[in-house]
C-alpha cells in the first residue's frame, strides 16, 4: 500500500513538475524575436505571471506574458504603469503553436517607457 501510494505520488508530482518547467521554460516559444503594437485592454499583476491582454490591428487579441513578478518589479512595471487604453510596443518570443495568440515579451514601450525583463536576452535590430 505504501509503495503504491509513494509510486502514485512520484508520478503526480513529476507531471506537475515537468508542465511547470515547460512553461517556464523557452522551448515552447520561437527563437526570432519580433515585435508588435496594440492597445491595451486588460492588465494583470500577480503570480504565476503579470501579463497583458492587447488587441492589434492586424493579428487580433494577444496576451502579452511579462516576466516573472519580481523581474516585473525590477523592470520597474506595476499596476500604475499603464492604463486600458494606452498603446503598447512589445518586443518578444510568440509562442510556436501559431493557434495561440501568446508573446513572451522581453520588452515593452508604453509612452516612450521602456521595461525590460529580460536585459540579457534582448536583440535589438
Amino acid at each position: 500500500m505504501h509503495i503504491t501510494f509513494k509510486l502514485g505520488t512520484a508520478v503526480v508530482l513529476a507531471l506537475v513538475l515537468g508542465t511547470a518547467w515547460a512553461h517556464h521554460g523557452w522551448t515552447w516559444a520561437e527563437d526570432e524575436q519580433t515585435e508588435m503594437t496594440g492597445t491595451i485592454e486588460d492588465i494583470f499583476v500577480g503570480y504565476p505571471h503579470p501579463r497583458l491582454m492587447i488587441e492589434t490591428e492586424d493579428e487580433g487579441r494577444w496576451q502579452v506574458d511579462l516576466g516573472n513578478p519580481r523581474q516585473t518589479a525590477a523592470a520597474g512595471f506595476d499596476e500604475h504603469s499603464a492604463s486600458v487604453g494606452d498603446k503598447v510596443l512589445v518586443r518578444g518570443h510568440r509562442s510556436l503553436d501559431s493557434e495561440q495568440q501568446l508573446i513572451k515579451a522581453v520588452r515593452i514601450t508604453i509612452d516612450g517607457q521602456q521595461f525590460t525583463f529580460y536585459p540579457h536576452l534582448l536583440r535589438e535590430d
